[in-house]
């Protein structure tokens, strides 16, 4: 059998009133995330209610349905047939063999999301080796939910936070005004984000801000002092100072050791 045939993915619009007329079963495993809209997700005993933002993944062999509260759209893979790594990395995000439903924040929804539309259009082209593509695009899918996902409702509503921080990147945000964001107390807030992201708001919002900064530099031509200005540092001496304490090395000389080997 083709490796093609062995994957299936779509992106689904339903209304409102849409439902699956049966459990299903199937021998693929499923990943499939609600893009848009609420609905509920149903095994034969258990019911639970999933929306924008959440990924269920299930298991071959396991009977379950979908059901739409509000209109709602999907984007679906079925993968059958996959190398061992391939589906390892699906297996590791489950527990016990049962479905599991996890979390994408916003921008992490944004980004798989266009991941996905991308998978479709090279899915559908006409490829020189088409079972590497299929393999690594798989991969780059399983391996972006691996790196993004958390669990439970109660991560999704704290990745808007999370969400925020990233955006404000250039903001000095007082914990005060995150906590209220969360609907929590100060000390509730930290202890919370600390248990989703498994570091502080502060401890996260620097790990954000040495991303962004060397993505800046690797990427762009951008000069330094915007670059820092970009991430919330006023002046080019404290940005470098932070920097190198960070990386071992000035800004400038980390720019140029990513381009050493371009000429």
């Amino acid at each position: 059998m083709a490796l093609l045939e062995t994957i299936r993915s779509f992106i689904g619009t339903h209304d409102q009133d849409w439902e699956d007329d049966q459990l299903w079963t199937h021998h693929e495993l499923e990943i499939t995330m609600i893009l848009e809209g609420s609905g509920r997700f149903r095994l034969a005993n258990t019911e639970q209610s999933v929306e924008a933002g959440h990924v269920v993944l299930i298991p071959a062999n396991v009977p379950h349905s979908f059901h739409a509260v509000t209109p709602i759209r999907f984007g679906v893979l079925l993968i059958d047939k996959m190398p061992a790594h391939i589906q390892s990395l699906f297996y590791s995000m489950i527990q016990g063999g049962e479905p599991r439903i996890i979390a994408l924040s916003r921008i992490d929804r944004d980004h798989y999301e266009r991941l996905f539309r991308e998978w479709l259009r090279i899915r559908y082209a006409r490829l020189k080796y088409p079972e590497r593509n299929y393999q690594a695009w798989v991969e780059i899918l399983l391996l972006f939910l691996q790196e993004h996902c958390y669990d439970d409702h109660q991560a999704l509503s704290m990745s808007t936070v999370g969400d925020y921080i990233r955006e404000h990147l250039e903001a000095c945000i007082p914990i005060s005004e995150l906590a209220l964001m969360a609907g929590l107390t100060e000390e509730g807030f930290r202890k919370k984000f600390t248990k989703v992201y498994g570091m502080t708001p502060k401890q996260y919002q620097q790990m954000c801000r040495l991303s962004e900064a060397k993505w800046l530099l690797s990427s762009s031509d951008k000069d330094i002092q915007t670059i820092a200005n970009l991430i919330g540092f006023e002046q080019l001496h404290s940005f470098s100072l932070w920097f190198k304490k960070l990386e071992g090395c000035p800004p400038s000389e980390w720019r140029a050791s990513q381009r050493l080997y371009h000429h």
